[in-house]
């Protein structure tokens, strides 16, 4: 029964310091009264009508069950007991501003750097544009990318190493909260030379699940969305951890490459490299930004991922 006494303050008084002491904005109007010498002007000052000064002062003062306030035609003028309570306002309105001016700090300090994982193809061909944007909104915030396959960028969000991820995979990994900010197609390529770039009835599945091809590694993005499109795992010719280097392969003539289309449109505008159709198979991919679950995106990383939407 005590404990239960003391959890609701005593004597039938509220619980919670918040219910039993006046809000800052009531204890800055006492101030500027007793700064002032008058309500109305400490009312103008702070952007209030009198009315509602008056209001908030007559709530003060029921609240704390005594009179704060002598009001006459020449002024307004302090109590006693207005004039103790006033200095008690001014110890907590003065360690509000410090508490304001450590949370300024805070914000400032979070939002001078971004620190962004992203897989590979969105790494090399849309977080430059989005950065840029993101640089003319926020000159001052330092930007630090991490480009690695799926697995590696879901690592670095959940270790607590990046603030915000994209990732172009089939699912969201385990952990992570996610928002879909484009699409995207994988596209099977070859160089002029290979048999392929002649043939003019479109590539089956089957086909391609039976050629050995270049691959991303696994654990990339775009190497989930073909192994689960051929039914099984994607025959390698070679596995290489960069689109870059997928493409150099391909190009050099040593075999068809599946990347995506966003990568190849300057090897496929120069003819370097040939597009083939394909025929029961749809390589299609949701592109994503992720987070660790609960824990939306703040700040920069937050402007980040509206930039993202806005320009998808």
């Amino acid at each position: 029964m005590a404990e239960q006494a003391e959890a609701v303050g005593g004597a039938g008084e509220p619980a919670g310091i918040a219910r039993r002491v006046p809000d800052l904005g009531a204890l800055e109007l006492l101030l500027a009264v007793a700064r002032l010498g008058s309500l109305g002007r400490a009312a103008r000052e702070l952007g209030i009508t009198q009315p509602a000064a008056s209001s908030r002062i007559r709530s003060m003062e029921r609240q704390l069950g005594v009179a704060l306030v002598d009001r006459s035609p020449s002024g307004s003028r302090l109590t006693d007991a207005g004039a103790l309570v006033t200095e008690w306002a001014r110890r907590v309105v003065e360690a509000a501003e410090a508490f304001d001016v450590g949370a300024r700090a805070l914000r400032d300090r979070r939002d001078s750097r971004l620190r962004v994982a992203a897989s590979m193809t969105i790494a090399e061909y849309l977080l430059p544009g989005w950065l840029i944007a993101l640089h003319a909104q926020r000159p001052g915030t330092a930007v630090s990318l991490l480009a690695g396959n799926s697995t590696v960028v879901a690592e670095q969000l959940l270790t607590g190493e990046a603030d915000l991820g994209f990732v172009e995979g089939l699912s969201v990994p385990t952990g992570l909260d996610s928002a879909v900010i484009a699409h995207d197609d994988l596209i099977v390529v070859v160089a002029p030379t290979h048999p392929w770039a002649r043939r003019r009835s479109p590539l089956a599945a089957d086909e391609l699940a039976a050629t050995a091809l270049i691959l991303r590694e696994k654990g990339s993005g775009t190497r989930q969305v073909l192994d689960t499109a051929l039914g099984g795992l994607a025959l390698p010719l070679l596995e290489l951890s960069s689109t870059t280097a997928v493409k150099a392969a391909a190009v050099s003539g040593a075999g068809p490459a599946v990347l995506s289309e966003l990568a190849l449109r300057e090897e496929l505008s120069s003819h370097r490299l040939v597009s083939i159709p394909l025929a029961g198979v749809r390589l299609h991919r949701a592109l994503r930004a992720v987070w660790p679950t609960g824990h939306r995106p703040t700040g920069p990383a937050r402007d980040l991922l509206t930039l993202t939407r806005s320009r998808a």
